[in-house]
């Protein structure tokens, strides 16, 4: 080769390897650029994904930032999930949710990922071994490339299920027979991301969020609101999830139920007509109408009790019977008066029942009456007096009977041990861990 030749050839070399490093500075400069960025999510953020994790705690991801819970500032997500740094350069999740899956504890709570084409499975954030998969290995049928995902519980959809979105279609993955079923929900916004809050459903887009059905994609009404209202702690923006939290003092109930899959709500006030979820406090507690899951019981309620598979909602002289499926369906011909459904005249101030027996409690004044459900026609079966001279709200449980009274509660081992008390044992105070109120 003659000196020519290998002097121009040296200097290709040469310039290529300026070239490349060129390319490595410029992608440097920008990927420290975007790393280093600290967005801020009260100025308007349109998220990429959002899930809580198994203590309930949320994570609201942007870019490879996140945010922890509804308030502090931007993160890197690699710092709280560490094996994306080998993907970082991607620079964002693009889906993520919470696993309900009770039936697989090796399953059961984990977070998952989707970047592009691969989920990653974090459970106490480490991610799980085997991960990242192409995503069709872990959730057959689903597209790459999602826009959101959430996790849609039974009782909530009619089966442990996932809901997947891309653009205007939605993915119905059974988690139990890996089927997915597609639909297109052209009336809901695209969502950049999705989240199961307190049963209740949000599609995320730009700074906004509406509230929809996981079943059927029915859109709540006055949507879409402004996230930064709601999910977040923002100076002059206050709602919702930033509430202060009220003295235990001031925790009055109406009345106190669990239905047959668990759910147990407190229902609060003539003025509020509220109920919360008890059952789910590590995801957060908020207050919504009775109306958002019981549309028809405009007024409030006096008592609650459950009872195979139905939920009755007592107002005045009126019962109210739901159907307990993937949502509370109210029963043809319902509201009924009391008297002909349960053989009391109403109103009553408090209803209870235990597990595994057919007999319902009600509570008037100083008066507890026993009806069985399974008799026909239904008639009080037995009469007692008991110590209270009112009584706000009652519940049977795994440890007895709870009698609330204002602020306090008192306790009893059975409704028998109740029908034959004479006076009132020392009370106990409504508890800030159960019912999220400050001492």
């Amino acid at each position: 080769m003659s000196f020519t030749m290998k002097l121009l050839l040296k200097t290709v070399l040469l310039l290529d390897s300026i070239m490349t490093l060129l390319k490595i500075f410029t992608f440097e400069i920008k990927y420290d650029s975007h790393y280093n960025a600290s967005p801020d999510r009260c100025a308007g953020i349109e998220f990429d994904a959002i899930a809580p994790d198994e203590k309930g705690t949320s994570y609201f991801f942007k870019g490879d930032h996140l945010w922890v819970g509804f308030s502090g500032p931007a993160e890197l997500s690699n710092g709280t999930f560490k094996d994306l740094d080998e993907y970082h350069h991607l620079g964002h999740v693009d889906a993520a949710f919470r696993m309900h899956n009770k039936k697989d504890s090796g399953d059961h709570d984990h977070i998952y990922l989707f970047l592009n084409d691969k989920v990653f499975s974090y459970y106490k954030h480490s991610l799980e071994k085997g991960f990242p998969l192409e995503i069709q290995q872990q959730f057959p049928g689903v597209p790459s490339h999602l826009d959101a995902a959430v996790e849609c519980p039974a009782g909530e959809c009619v089966t442990d299920a996932v809901l997947f979105f891309k653009g205007k279609d939605v993915y119905h993955f059974d988690i139990a027979t890996k089927m997915v079923k597609k639909k297109a929900w052209d009336h809901l916004p695209n969502c950049t991301s999705a989240f199961r809050w307190l049963e209740h459903y949000y599609c995320f887009h730009g700074h906004h969020f509406t509230r929809f059905h996981p079943v059927t994609g029915e859109v709540g009404e006055n949507y879409p609101k402004d996230a930064r209202h709601y999910f977040m702690r923002c100076s002059g923006l206050d709602h919702g999830a930033s509430g202060k939290k009220e003295p235990c003092s001031a925790v009055h109930l109406d009345a106190i139920t669990a239905d047959d899959t668990g759910k147990r709500y407190a229902f609060r006030g003539e003025m509020c007509k509220s109920y919360i979820r008890l059952d789910s406090h590590r995801d957060g507690t908020h207050p919504f109408p009775i109306t958002k899951s019981w549309r028809d019981v405009t007024d409030g309620v006096d008592a609650v009790f459950s009872y195979d598979s139905k939920i009755y909602l007592i107002k005045g002289n009126q019962v109210y019977i739901y159907k307990a499926d993937a949502h509370y369906t109210l029963i043809d011909g319902y509201p009924k008066p009391l008297k002909d459904e349960l053989g009391v005249q109403g109103p009553v101030d408090a209803a209870f029942m235990c597990e595994g027996e057919p007999t319902v409690f009600l509570i008037q004044g100083q008066k507890m009456f026993s009806v069985d459900l399974n008799a026909t026609p239904r008639s009080v079966k037995r009469e007692v007096s008991l110590p209270f001279t009112k009584v706000d709200a009652a519940e049977c449980g795994a440890d007895g009977v709870r009698v609330f009274v204002g602020s306090k509660y008192y306790k009893y081992e059975s409704p028998t041990i109740l029908s034959h008390s004479k006076v009132t044992p020392v009370p106990f105070k409504i508890s800030p861990k159960e019912f999220v109120c400050t001492e």
